[in-house]
């Protein structure tokens, strides 16, 4: 069978398995291009912990980047799988080149504001006299390969759309294998530092980019690549980009707690609650990043049966992504509660950073069973093409009621650096109840109409 008959007859668990377990390999060594880094910057010999510090002060950045990435990326994927399910092979072709041609703009513009305003930016987010070298040492670098950051998120992702999905996630294993040996070369045995990791880092994303290309170019991939696509299309233009708005929303909202956040901890710890802030951050997205590429293997089954009018299909592997997405929450939940200090002493053994990081780490991620419910719902929302809901529902989560409480919960209420790590577990559980209720009714409603067409057609 080819891929839209897989798509449309296969059995969903099998589908979902076929497309997740790549996915989830691709999305967890993805996130281990920014924690591999922190680690290896964490324990550079007497400076590790104002090191790391640096770098979370330079967290809205990158995470500001990885929401252009998914702006573009998931945007493509999604659309590529509709036009797919709806028989317009020729269209969804269009889709790769405008994509491309979309992730250099982007880049390009991100790199000039990066390093115009970069100095002025990082002040704003958090970074004092003792730390803004160490955040100008890395983000610099970091900005100048923004390029190939974008550009190989967006062709990893519609790799997988175009029915690829173990080459995908091959493709991000090499990548994070370059960027972990290069980490402890540059690092340590050049001693370059900081800088040793940003260079590192970019390198890995270039080759990632390079096979993404050269995939497309040889003539191998399912969807042809035409140079003419890459001229853009309004049409495939705004599509992509209204699709991929809610996960892009999802990032600039992180991005916008992550400089609230620092500048509250500054306010009410000190540059190491900072750092603490970028460990948490990192063990929060390693437990999060097997749920975002569930997503990412459930999109295009979502999406093609929903495109396809096979609306039962597309309910069916939705509420599978929730039941593996929560069993994998729950286990990562166990493991973080009851060995914190394991986990944070990979980063950094200073006795106040680790005194620090370890208790908001238990009181940060004290939800984490329940998030699945917020993750996946946007997921599917976004999946379907209800852009405008599953944006909010993005929102929702992470600046609607995180920001407010992050804000409130340290001043008003007197909870200090405590309110701080509250804001997150109280924001999750109110987000993922409602919800739960907004998907219950969704999917209640388009199950109904399915039914009256089945007994006005029988």
């Amino acid at each position: 069978m080819n891929t839209q008959e897989l798509l449309a007859k296969e059995k969903i668990s099998k589908l979902l398995l076929k497309y997740s377990i790549p996915a989830i390999i691709g999305m967890v060594v993805n996130a281990l291009y920014n924690v591999v880094d922190r680690i290896f910057i964490g324990n550079i010999p007497g400076v590790g912990s104002l090191a790391i510090t640096g770098v979370g002060v330079t967290l809205p950045i990158t995470t500001i980047i990885l929401g252009f990435c998914m702006l573009v990326g998931v945007g493509a994927t999604t659309t590529i799988s509709i036009r797919l399910g709806q028989g317009k092979k020729e269209e969804a072709e269009k889709v790769i080149g405008n994509a491309i041609t979309l992730s250099i703009i982007i880049a390009l513009i991100l790199t000039v504001i990066g390093l115009v305003f970069g100095n002025f930016i990082l002040t704003k987010f958090g970074a004092s006299e003792s730390t803004l070298y160490y955040a100008k040492a890395y983000i610099y670098i970091i900005l100048i390969g923004t390029v190939f950051n974008v550009v190989a998120f967006t062709l990893n992702n519609t790799i997988r759309g175009d029915g690829n999905p173990k080459l995908a996630a091959i493709i991000m294993v090499i990548g994070c294998l370059t960027n972990i040996v290069l980490d402890a070369v540059l690092i340590f045995v050049f001693n370059m530092g900081i800088q040793g990791a940003a260079i590192a880092t970019i390198i890995s994303q270039f080759i990632t980019a390079f096979i993404g290309i050269r995939y497309y170019v040889s003539g191998k991939s399912n969807l042809k690549f035409l140079k003419s696509s890459l001229k853009l299309n309004r049409k495939i233009t705004v599509q992509i980009l209204s699709i991929g708005a809610a996960p892009f929303a999802m990032q600039i909202a992180a991005s916008l707690v992550q400089v609230i956040a620092n500048n509250v901890l500054r306010t009410y710890g000190t540059d190491i609650a900072i750092g603490a802030m970028a460990t948490i951050s990192s063990v929060s997205l390693m437990c999060l990043m097997p749920i975002f590429g569930i997503n990412q293997g459930a999109q295009p089954i979502i999406g093609f049966n929903y495109g396809a009018k096979q609306e039962k299909r597309a309910h069916e592997a939705y509420k599978l992504s929730l039941l593996v997405a929560t069993i994998i929450l729950v286990v990562a939940f166990i493991l973080v509660q009851t060995f914190p200090e394991a986990i944070i002493g990979i980063f950094n053994k200073d006795p106040k950073f680790m005194d620090i990081s370890v208790k908001g780490l238990r009181i940060y991620l004290l939800m984490l069973p329940i998030v699945g419910i917020s993750v996946t719902g946007s997921n599917y929302i976004q999946s379907i093409g209800e852009a405008k809901i599953a944006m909010f529902l993005s929102l929702l989560r992470q600046v609607i009621l995180l920001v407010p409480f992050i804000i409130i919960l340290p001043r008003v209420f007197g909870l200090g650096l405590n309110g701080v790590w509250i804001a997150q577990p109280l924001s999750d559980l109110i987000s993922s109840t409602i919800t739960a209720v907004i998907l219950i009714r969704s999917i209640k409603h388009k199950e109904k109409v399915e039914e009256i067409k089945l007994k006005k057609a029988n």
